[in-house]
């Protein structure tokens, strides 16, 4: 067995951004597999979304043609099912996401793979793959091996991976879909109003705050603070697990990645692993912390080593 294969998930006519994340995070696989990556397409018109796959890192694309216009987990577990038993990879790799919630399990189960939900990092050791994910409510992080697993099924989280730039060709074949029966029906799709106030993801421009701001009472000020500079304000879990700020703006491994941040400004913020996690694509970083010693600072571009107060009123004053 050798190879990597990612699942594609896409949603409305659009390949979602997962999918372009879960081709750099294979790269990383094949130092451990030797083989290719291959990408499978399941949808009813697999082709339209040939030409967003056209990146750097992707060897193959299968394309399953299926009669379900949308996503339905009855289909998608007997051509996931087809595809393991045909192309033997060492590794599949799918989204964690609602979708893979509805499919990914039974194959798993039903294949005796390996297999892995919310992951984070994995990489290949002398005696194996050995995947990291959160446990306790994100509180510790978890490491799991697969012993006498040829194919091991890896869901791992969105916004972790920076997906690929640039173009290529990767070569395009047609993968009959085998007979599934369906027992759901869809009807129509409802976009879900978000409850998150913000996107994290989104923002390029990141002023977070953590414990060190003390008391609730002191967050106004801050959030006048990002208004005035004109950044997205966005906290560690302490704050949000207090209820001081929503989790929407919640930036770590348990909450949301700042992928798209170019200026990270975290300030009363020590750095712990979790909140690291969050931080690993942004370019520049600022860190103000009173302690010297914060983990913050390792990871910091720059690093002011005072009082979040003075700085916070020294800069309104500059603005």
């Amino acid at each position: 067995m050798s190879g990597v294969l990612i699942i594609a998930e896409h949603r409305r006519g659009e390949l979602r951004p997962v999918t372009l994340e879960l081709v750099t995070a294979a790269q990383a696989a094949k130092q451990g597999s030797s083989g290719k990556v291959t990408v499978a397409v399941i949808a009813a018109d697999p082709q339209k979304f040939v030409p967003a796959l056209g990146v750097p890192g992707i060897d193959e694309i299968l394309t399953v043609k299926v009669a379900a216009p949308e996503f339905e987990p009855d289909t998608y577990e007997a051509v996931v099912k087809a595809l393991i038993e045909e192309r033997q990879p060492a590794l599949v790799l799918i989204p964690h996401s609602i979708d893979s919630f509805g499919y990914a399990a039974a194959v798993a189960a039903k294949g005796r793979y390996g297999f892995a939900t919310d992951v984070f990092r994995f990489e290949y050791q002398d005696d194996g793959l050995v995947a990291t994910r959160g446990g306790y409510g994100q509180k510790v992080n978890v490491e799991v091996d697969f012993p006498g697993k040829d194919t091991v099924v890896l869901a791992l989280r969105a916004n972790m991976f920076k997906p690929p730039e640039g173009a290529a060709s990767p070569t395009v074949v047609d993968f009959p879909a085998p007979p599934a029966k369906s027992r759901v029906t869809g009807r129509e799709f409802i976009e879900m109003s978000s409850a998150d106030d913000v996107d994290m993801t989104a923002a390029e421009f990141i002023l977070a705050i953590g414990r060190g701001i003390g008391e609730e009472s002191n967050v106004a000020q801050f959030k006048e603070l990002a208004e005035t500079v004109g950044a997205t304000l966005g906290c560690s879990r302490p704050i949000a697990d207090a209820g001081w700020l929503p989790k929407s703006r919640q930036v770590g491994q348990s909450g949301k990645t700042a992928s798209s941040c170019k200026l990270y400004v975290a300030m009363g913020i020590s750095g712990a692993i979790q909140h690291l996690a969050g931080m690993k694509h942004v370019s520049t970083i600022v860190a103000v912390n009173a302690d010297a010693g914060a983990s913050i600072f390792s990871i910091a571009k720059y690093g002011i080593v005072g009082d979040i107060f003075e700085i916070s009123a020294a800069l309104r004053e500059h603005f």
